[in-house]
């Protein structure tokens, strides 16, 4: 059974928002609708993988597992994310769902196949996949930062532009993926470290925590000079 691209919530963002409403429902027929649970692998690390996917909801890791079993989170993919190398399988890497997502999936051979007869569709991954490599290229950045609240700052940053609609601005409100453990363990600190930055960043009026993991951004303009290296 194909997807019905009309009810996607990403098909003004994602890669295929290039393609007319015949071609992206030409491309609709040969994918199919997938869910993750927390914790659930999408590609692991040595699969010769057959399948591309577009991620519409939820937040999905691409993590590589160093010799002492240390597992590195490389990369996050947010909604409208493409996942999947279309010439070669993820040969170190894995991707595993951060919460609850939904994608739809495609074989790599048919995503092929619409690269070839539509060009703006290559154009477009091209361009995902530059912005995906400077994202992740920041993620993996943070950690060399100077002070904690630096740190943790960039990365609630980044989580906030990930999780907006818009390029132009960060969502003023969104849900941490990431554990504390997670987040500490990204950016070699403890978890009580995380704790006290994130209790600063709300104390001061910069952030607003809802339940476990919401986050509400009050002030991001401070958020992203703490971000910089700036005091509270």
């Amino acid at each position: 059974m194909g997807l019905n691209c009309s009810t996607c919530p990403v098909r003004d963002r994602a890669a295929c928002s290039v393609l007319t409403d015949g071609e992206r429902e030409a491309l609709a027929r040969s994918g199919r609708s997938r869910k993750l649970r927390r914790g659930e692998v999408l590609f692991a690390a040595g699969d010769e993988n057959t399948a591309c996917a577009t991620l519409l909801k939820g937040a999905l890791k691409v993590t590589s597992v160093d010799e002492q079993g240390t597992e590195r989170i490389l990369a996050i993919v947010h909604p409208s994310g493409f996942i999947g190398e279309l010439f070669a399988p993820f040969a170190h890497h894995d991707v595993v769902a951060l919460t609850d997502s939904e994608l739809c999936v495609f074989p790599r051979s048919e995503m092929g196949r619409a690269i070839d007869l539509n060009p703006r569709l290559s154009q477009a991954l091209l361009r995902r996949s530059q912005e995906d490599l400077l994202q992740s290229r920041e993620l993996l950045a943070l950690s060399g930062r100077r002070s904690a609240p630096s740190k943790v700052a960039g990365l609630v940053m980044g989580i906030a532009e990930g999780a907006s609609d818009s390029s132009c601005h960060a969502a003023r409100e969104f849900e941490l993926p990431l554990t504390r453990g997670e987040i500490a363990g990204m950016l070699g600190l403890t978890i009580e470290t995380v704790s006290r930055a994130l209790t600063k960043f709300e104390r001061d009026g910069v952030i607003r925590r809802r339940g476990a993991r919401g986050i509400e951004l009050l002030d991001p303009a401070q958020l992203g000079w703490v971000a910089e290296g700036a005091e509270l």
